[in-house]
């Protein structure tokens, strides 16, 4: 059973992307230019009017020699926060179905939160 997750990337994405070009002396042409787009896409990244895809952001982070993890998401996005991190040690503990239960649960209100964050905007 395949499901389609629509995600939207942080607004640091685009903080992260203008410091990371210009720490590399890149102009946004010259960057457009390196990954096959037009500078305009470039321009919508960087506005936050528009987001990459999952190849484009694999492409603009070999070439601005940072890791997908490192330009898409903060230290402090990763991994779950203070809060969580008992409740997911604890499904690791879990036997196999119930992980399963718990992964439907969760990838449910993942959707549901991503299609609430993607009407409001």
């Amino acid at each position: 059973m395949g499901h389609s997750v629509i995600w939207l990337l942080p607004m640091e994405f685009v903080k992260r992307l203008v410091t990371l070009r210009k720490e590399r002396g890149l102009t946004q042409q010259a960057l457009a230019n390196a990954i096959n787009l037009h500078v305009n896409q470039i321009k919508r990244y960087e506005a936050g009017t528009a987001q990459p895809t999952l190849d484009t952001l694999a492409r603009l982070a070999k070439e601005l020699h940072s890791t997908l993890d490192d330009l898409v998401f903060g230290e402090e996005q990763r991994g779950p926060s203070e809060e969580l991190k008992l409740q997911f040690e604890a499904l690791s503990q879990f036997d196999e179905e119930d992980r399963k239960v718990a992964k439907a649960v969760l990838e449910s209100l993942i959707l549901k939160h991503n299609a609430k964050r993607a009407f409001m905007e």
